[in-house]
């Protein structure tokens, strides 16, 4: 077929009239079952390369990518076209995942999207076999290499497939961010006879800033004074679930419509989301990084980073979602020397220290344990054991079997030792791309230019599309007016504490602040580290005030409150101040069976359930049956504790527990 011929097919199939030159080129390849590594800019038409040929094809594409959000925009997008395709992802039900399969199985879909990690299902390893194949797609394909911005294990099981793949059958794999390095490695990993494709990084219509602060505080006020002035819609990113939410909170406060977006929000909520930014319902979305990929809207107008990244790339990357539409947009992003904590510790958290995954090979070399075993045994997180157990079968230190349908992890008689090369080697490169990444905000020269030369886009072309070449700076000025505005939304803002389980009577509270974005957290911690005396009245006047926003003239029958660790009289005190104004009796019978160590110490939420489990007693509890309780904290965390006591109050016939605490911390979810 020459391109003539297949621009006629473009045309009555997908509307489209021609290829780019690079589309061509890659698609050319595939009709001859040829291997590809394709290396474009988001929104150039990399999904074309696979659909085209994928409905020339007599069998079935097979489309591995990890963003359901793409799936599902994908797969809408090609039925409405008349192409048969589907989806299978976590989202779903197993029922619908399995009938998918058999549609697969029965060769009535042209094209199947389906996440790596099903490498691990059974089913559908079993069903590859029973399918006519005729070609493998790999998305995202950067996530195939360790040294890549975001390497996911499971991507590698998909080389398993790949590489059992008859000869002549076309293998695709495509990203829109790969270095040299990461090039390399995803074409040694898949093998010879692979033809690399290598776009034009350049994006002439970005305008890209840097504004430096001195605090967060000076990123929500020139928010505030500017958001609604940029044009069109867009994406607001920030470091952690907690941030979005503050940054949200804020624009509500000043009336700019706005939602938060995260990881931790039901299937529902997201799409419900996605559709809102597809249909410019708010200025802005504000999430953390798990927003963006595979969100086809090829108008957003402006991409705003509270955070910096951990790498031009993951930089490049998320800047690279707006003005698809070649429009110009503006590219923003703060920057605080302090800001390289969060990145440094994403850095920790992707490849842990050497001690953690010593830790682990000694507590598998004991007995066999699972998942949570592990973390329990090591106080350390489920992501950072999650990483480690893949290394560590990767070298064939430990196994995983299964016994009584549960996944466990061995130690193998006379593995070797731990080569920590590889890692240490690792945690180099991205301590020197975190370096690259500041050193973004620090040159001189155009910002584009430096962007995709760290990409291995050597274009010599010059650009003047940033505020170094060019466009104007950007400042905060901070006014009395401006700073009033902000202190009045932090009296006024005042996280929930979510509690709440089926079946049970606590219900959620409230907190006055969170720990670490005002001077809220150094008061508390003068008065309980640094024999500051009892908490200051103005953590008092917060502490009712929220309990006000929260409960508004609500009537507890009693208050209690959570005996201390370490803060002695503390909390009493304080409890007893809250008792006197809302004029609700206290009571002192809430006391520890045994001793407990601090929360913040333990590293994952099983240890800290585990610390707390039991550790209560009540000792007259006809005083509690069918009362409603008002539980003064100091600081909440996991809500661990919280939890624990309603469990032990309500097994004693309490009618409702609410918390009401000092300060939230800012928790450790990242997405």
């Amino acid at each position: 077929m020459n391109r003539q011929e297949a621009e006629t097919i473009l045309k009555s199939t997908f509307n489209i009239d021609h290829f780019y030159d690079k589309q061509w080129e890659t698609i050319e390849k595939i009709l001859k079952g040829e291997r590809v590594l394709l290396i474009e800019k988001t929104g150039f038409g990399k999904s074309l390369c696979f659909q085209f040929p994928a409905i020339l094809f007599k069998g079935t594409t097979v489309i591995f990518s990890p963003l359901i959000a793409l799936m599902r925009d994908q797969v809408k997008n090609l039925n409405s076209l008349g192409i048969a395709a589907k989806c299978i992802n976590s989202e779903q039900t197993r029922e619908e995942n399995s009938q998918i399969i058999s549609e697969a199985k029965e060769g009535k879909l042209k094209i199947l999207y389906i996440a790596p990690e099903r490498q691990e299902n059974s089913e559908w390893i079993e069903a590859t076999r029973q399918m006519n194949l005729s070609m493998v797609v790999v998305d995202e394909a950067h996530c195939i290499s360790v040294w890549g911005h975001d390497f996911r294990p499971s991507f590698r099981r998909i080389l398993s497939l790949v590489n059992l793949l008859p000869k002549g059958m076309p293998v695709l794999a495509t990203t829109a961010t790969a270095t040299k390095k990461v090039e390399a490695d995803i074409a040694q990993q898949m093998g010879g006879n692979l033809t690399i494709i290598r776009g034009n990084l350049m994006r002439e219509n970005f305008r890209l800033f840097v504004i430096k602060v001195n605090s967060e505080d000076e990123k929500l006020i020139w928010l505030g004074q500017n958001l609604s002035k940029l044009p069109g819609s867009g994406i607001l990113y920030t470091g952690t679930r907690v941030d979005t939410e503050i940054y949200s909170k804020w624009f509500e406060y000043l009336k700019i419509p706005s939602v938060g977006y995260n990881a931790g929000l039901d299937p529902d909520s997201r799409i419900a989301i996605e559709n809102g930014l597809m249909n410019n319902q708010w200025k802005c979305v504000i999430s953390t990084n798990a927003l963006g990929m595979g969100i086809d809207k090829p108008d957003i107008r402006f991409i705003i980073h509270t955070q910096i990244p951990q790498s031009p790339v993951h930089y490049y990357q998320e800047i690279g979602r707006a003005g698809r539409d070649g429009v110009p947009a503006d590219i923003i992003l703060f920057y605080n020397p302090q800001d390289r904590d969060l990145p440094e510790a994403f850095i920790e958290g992707g490849r842990p220290a050497i001690t953690k995954y010593e830790k682990v090979i000694e507590a598998v070399k004991s007995e066999l344990l699972g998942e949570r075993d592990l973390m329990r045994r090591t106080n350390l997180k489920q992501t950072q054991i999650r990483v480690i157990k893949a290394d560590l079968v990767e070298q064939k230190i430990i196994r995983e079997v299964t016994i009584d349908r549960s996944k466990k992890f061995e130690y193998i008689t006379g593995a070797p030792k731990l080569n920590t090369k590889a890692f240490e080697e690792l945690r180099a490169l991205k301590t020197a791309d975190l370096e690259k990444m500041i050193a973004y905000v620090e040159i001189t020269r155009s910002r584009m230019k430096y962007l995709c030369d760290f990409l291995g886009d050597s274009d010599d072309r010059c650009f003047k599309n940033c505020d170094n070449t060019g466009l104007q700076k950007l400042k905060v000025t901070t006014t009395p007016d401006w700073t009033g505005k902000l202190q009045a939304y932090r009296e006024d803002y005042f996280p929930e504490l979510k509690v709440e389980t089926t079946g049970t009577n606590l219900v959620n509270g409230v907190a006055a602040s969170y720990y670490g974005v005002s001077n809220v957290g150094a008061a508390i911690h003068r008065s309980k580290y640094k024999n500051g005396g009892d908490f200051p009245d103005f953590l008092l006047r917060l502490t009712l005030k929220a309990y006000r926003k929260k409960f508004g003239q609500e009537k507890f029958d009693l208050i209690l409150y959570v005996p201390p660790t370490k803060s002695g009289e503390l909390v009493k005190d304080f409890a007893i101040k809250i008792s006197r104004v809302l004029k609700f009796p206290i009571s002192h019978n809430l006391r520890k069976e045994r001793q407990t160590k601090e929360q913040k110490v333990f590293e994952n939420s099983y240890l800290k359930a585990d610390n707390v489990k039991d550790a209560f007693i009540y000792n007259n509890p006809a005083e509690i049956k069918d009362k409603s309780i008002l539980l003064i904290d100091d600081i909440f965390d996991s809500g661990a504790t919280v939890k624990e006591i309603g469990r032990c109050l309500i097994n004693l016939g309490a009618k409702k527990i609410a918390p009401l605490v000092i300060a939230r911390t800012l928790g450790g979810d990242l997405k």
